[in-house]
């Protein structure tokens, strides 16, 4: 398989990251808004995320978290937009309105799973990072 080296990933932690593959999270709930758009690859943490909300997914939604890839790009998804959250989100965000409070969603669209977890070249640094080159600092 064959990426394109100059595509953003975003990080996440699972169960999110399975949850958005599945089609079942079409939502990420985030405390910032972003101008990002279209298609990002989709890189796991090292760590499964253990809050209650994310063992509640876990649970709700029959995962086996003993089988979660961490540490590598698992996919691509599209980010379609981005606005406040509402209540209404709690189905599609996988949280429950008390997560949602005083949040952004970024509404992601076309979960594309890749058969083998792709390794990184770099790690994160930040929740976006460009997985297989350094972006070059700027002078200013």
């Amino acid at each position: 398989m064959e990426l394109d080296k100059n595509r953003i990933a975003l990080g996440i932690k699972q169960p999110w990251a399975e949850l958005i593959l599945r089609g079942k999270k079409t939502i990420e709930v985030r405390s910032r808004s972003t101008n990002v758009r279209g298609s990002i690859y989709l890189y796991t943490s090292k760590k499964t995320a253990t809050e209650t909300y994310a063992v509640k997914a876990i649970q709700d939604h029959e995962l086996d978290n003993c089988k979660f890839p961490l540490g590598l790009i698992v996919g691509s998804v599209e980010i379609a937009e981005c606005r406040l959250t509402t209540p209404q989100d709690t189905v599609k965000s996988c949280l429950s309105p008390l997560e949602l409070e005083n949040r952004y969603a970024w509404i992601l669209k076309n979960p594309i799973r890749f058969s083998k977890p792709q390794p990184v070249r770099f790690l994160p640094y930040g929740i976006w990072f460009y997985p297989f080159y350094r972006r070059k600092e700027s002078s200013a």
